[in-house]
């Protein structure tokens, strides 16, 4: 159960950096809040119901130039946004089954 937790953390850290990463780009942003349909002053509250965190890495994993940027400006590796998308709620069916 720790690791579950572990992981679930790591890849709730990791969604929010990817969060911080699209706020900061003039471009992203409002592409982001366009699909998703907030509104920049919501974005905080949106943070909080559940599948928010999967979303915001879903968005940068549906294209792949911005998978890698992201991946190459913040160390991470392309793969462990796929890893950290699953460890979250909505991510896919094994969280739910492994809760």
């Amino acid at each position: 159960m720790a690791e579950h937790t572990s992981t679930r953390e790591n890849a709730e850290a990791l969604a929010i950096g990817a969060l911080g990463f699209i706020a900061g780009d003039p471009e992203l942003l409002p592409r982001f809040l366009a699909i998703t349909g907030i509104e920049a002053g919501a974005i905080r509250q949106a943070a909080r119901e559940p599948g928010f965190l999967a979303g915001v890495l879903q968005f940068i994993l549906a294209h792949e130039p911005t998978l890698l940027r992201f991946a190459e400006e913040t160390g991470t590796a392309p793969a462990a946004v796929g890893a950290a998308l699953r460890a979250l709620p909505t991510g896919n069916d094994i969280y739910e089954a492994s809760t």
